[in-house]
């Protein structure tokens, strides 16, 4: 049996500048929505086709200089790339920012959670 490669860690950039992610996960929200109807089954019949959107949640590492304004972002350019060869590069074009917090613990540095929503996702 041969080995298979799997994609490995993911390096971040925003808006051209490359940042320390610690954590990140996207959710596809497709939009639709189950239509619930009164029939005799007490089944529901189908769906309804709504609007899509990309949650983005991130948590990064608070440098002492040089950390970007998390809650002023806007208009955004988020690109995830794959640390193997042949990896595809994914973009969250126009995202912006939703929530910030800050994370402290005994044993880890200080740390950042985002959440943002992104407009669309490009395959490049």
């Amino acid at each position: 049996m041969a080995l298979i490669e799997y994609a490995g860690a993911i390096v971040l950039e925003v808006d051209g500048k490359e940042v320390e992610v610690v954590d990140y996960g996207v959710t596809n929200k497709t939009g639709r929505k189950l239509v619930k109807t009164m029939n005799r089954t007490g089944r529901a019949k189908g769906f309804a086709r709504g609007v899509g959107e990309y949650e983005l949640s991130i948590t990064v590492v608070v440098p002492v200089a040089g950390d970007l304004d998390w809650g002023g972002i806007e208009g955004a350019k988020l690109t995830s790339f794959p640390n193997t060869e042949g990896g595809q590069r994914t973009s969250y074009l126009d995202c912006f920012t939703t929530e910030v917090g800050d994370k402290y613990s005994v044993e880890n540095e200080q740390r950042r959670d985002i959440k943002m929503n992104a407009i669309r996702e490009v395959k490049e």
